[in-house]
């Protein structure tokens, strides 16, 4: 100021606009506004001038003038030097009073820190502005703080996942970590919803995690019903809600359940209550009360439920969707419900790129991101291909989207049923390596099935066949273990 005081010609060429003049001190502002309507007012451009009032001349203004004209008298400043300093202050400033979020107001200060910050520029100034709001979410670090206490406290998101229902699973994965991304592919009708209700429902209930189950493919009810099923039958959670219980998805939806011995009551052939032909269905549940303990423990179960899990398992269908809307469910739920556990079936192109393959990689490079920005587990199901390729020899080239996928998932497993007619090509053993092989029992029951399960990609390291076998009437998934293909001295 005092050098324009003594120079108020370089106001025509070194003047702030009203919106970007933020002096700190109200009396240097006043003195500013002097200058371009009083000492430089000849000089001054209308630009200068506009929306600033008249300064406000006093006593102790003027001999704040004459001490700064003095403070200068006789000595050399850059005036381009100095106008970009104010300047670059002044973007800091306005930037700062904008975003009154402190952390990020705490990172805009920074930028005065910045090691290099006098060779700046003022439009690198706004870069480094634009980039610290726009990356604020992200979280930064210097990595080799602290590495010690990394180190001994053992407990990161490396080795603290929480354990599968499969320990082999558990195991090569160390269980499923937040910031990651899983997706397993399997071929259609093979029960891709229902193991994802299997880990949603395990995630929820036996460790009491809030999830988000987002489905393009099973309406709620159906995801309802096979819950119900899950829950009924899993044996973890049974060990949980205390009913030793066995119940099909199909008498479920049928509503059937078995009268107690010496009830009398009728019955159909499988020993189920027969509903009477002007009985209400509620009049039927308050029958059912008193001669069905089945029943009674498949309420006491549901009513478990509804208590251990109350808000805790969300469900959002969204048959057409595009990408953008996709991550404002996901972020809308992690900011509402702190939901940190997230399983999306099935993992497809958005509305306007349906048909190209290619595109799924968008797709499943902004669920990557959103699961490392904001530390949560994202499990997604894909779809495999209808082909003849052998279960035991499933690649990425098998599934029916762009192989391209895999670079950006953490984990990948490519998952076929075992026709009945092969089953005795197969063996499995308890060990990765293991001198004892078991035969693959067979079932007269067709919901019985098994499945090669192949660990494709796995950055925690192993990739393993393994075997696996699923009623799927109970929605039942048992891992067996290791999967191979009979030896020739091992084939009668």
């Amino acid at each position: 100021m005092g050098v324009l005081l003594n120079n108020p010609k370089l106001i025509a060429k070194y003047y702030f606009i009203h919106e970007d003049c933020l002096f700190e001190n109200p009396e240097l502002l006043n003195i500013y506004k002097s200058v371009i309507y009083t000492e430089g007012e000849a000089y001054a451009p209308e630009m200068a001038k506009r929306d600033f009032n008249f300064s406000k001349d006093t006593e102790e203004s003027y001999k704040l003038k004459s001490k700064l004209k003095k403070d200068v008298l006789g000595k050399s400043y850059n005036m381009e030097n100095i106008y970009v300093e104010l300047k670059k202050l002044f973007i800091i400033r306005k930037n700062y009073n904008q975003i009154p979020i402190e952390r990020i107001q705490n990172s805009i200060v920074e930028i005065t820190k910045y090691l290099l910050y006098d060779e700046m520029s003022v439009e690198e100034v706004e870069d480094a502005i634009a980039q610290v709001t726009a990356t604020e979410k992200f979280k930064r670090a210097v990595l080799n703080n602290k590495l010690t206490d990394f180190l001994e406290k053992g407990d990161n998101n490396l080795t603290n996942g929480l354990a599968l229902p499969f320990p082999i699973l558990t195991s090569i994965f160390k269980g499923i970590r937040k910031g990651e991304t899983m997706a397993y592919a399997m071929p259609s009708n093979s029960g891709k919803s229902r193991f994802t209700i299997n880990l949603a429902a395990h995630t929820a209930l036996v460790y009491k995690k809030k999830v988000l189950i987002i489905s393009n493919e099973m309406s709620e009810d159906k995801m309802r019903l096979c819950l119900i099923t899950t829950i009924l039958n899993n044996p973890e959670i049974q060990k949980l809600h205390g009913q030793h219980i066995s119940k099909t998805e199909g008498e479920l939806l049928e509503f059937k359940f078995r009268a107690d011995k010496g009830k009398k009551v009728k019955v159909d052939k499988d020993g189920f209550v027969i509903k009477e032909k002007d009985e209400t269905q509620e009049e039927f549940v308050e029958r059912l009360k008193k001669v069905s303990t089945e029943f009674n423990q498949t309420i006491a179960i549901t009513d478990w439920i509804n208590r251990e899990l109350e808000n805790s398992i969300y469900f959002i269908n969204i048959t057409d969707h595009t990408n953008d809307e996709l991550k404002k469910v996901i972020t809308n739920y992690y900011y509402k419900e702190k939901i940190e556990y997230v399983f999306y079936d099935t993992l497809k192109t958005d509305t306007a790129n349906i048909g190209n393959g290619e595109e799924i990689k968008k797709t499943a490079t902004i669920l990557s991101n959103l699961a490392q920005n904001f530390e949560i587990f994202i499990c997604s199901t894909l779809q495999l291909s209808e082909n003849s390729t052998l279960p035991i020899n499933l690649t990425v080239n098998d599934l029916a989207v762009s192989k391209t996928i895999k670079e950006v998932l953490d984990t990948l497993c490519l998952v076929k049923q075992i026709n009945r007619e092969h089953l005795d090509e197969y063996e499995y053993s308890l060990k990765e390596v293991d001198t004892e092989f078991f035969e693959l029992e067979k079932f007269e029951d067709p919901d019985v099935r098994y499945y090669a399960w192949i660990v494709d990609k796995n950055r925690a390291g192993a990739k393993p066949s393994l075997l696996f076998r699923l009623n799927l009437a109970y929605n039942r998934w048992e891992e067996l273990g290791y999967l191979r293909l009979k030896q020739a001295d091992n084939v009668d």
